[in-house]
């Protein structure tokens, strides 16, 4: 795995990672709804945007087969995963759980 993506994953805080692709409409669908949920957790978490195009290696190591892909890690651990499109209040929900 790449240390800049072990660096990303060993944060304190929350860090949901939304996989994602340009040619994917769920993707494109997600898109108002993850920067909404940036913009309202503040400092509490990160949102990160990784698109899957772009990022092969890791893709792989991380066996996505589907996007939108989300991941949400905190201390290098991985907490949660799901695949497909998810309601702004089921991220949401899942991130505060881990917010300290």
């Amino acid at each position: 795995m790449k240390s800049s993506f072990q660096k990303l994953i060993n944060s304190e805080k929350p860090i949901l990672i939304d996989f994602h692709a340009a040619w994917c409409g769920p993707c494109k669908s997600m898109s108002p709804i993850i920067s909404d949920l940036a913009k309202n957790l503040g400092d509490d978490a990160r949102i990160i945007k990784i698109d899957i195009d772009k990022n092969k290696p890791l893709t792989r190591k991380l066996g996505i087969r589907g996007v939108p892909t989300f991941m949400l890690y905190k201390n290098g651990e991985l907490l949660w995963r799901a695949s497909g499109m998810q309601t702004r209040q089921i991220l949401l929900n899942k991130i505060q759980e881990f917010i300290k």
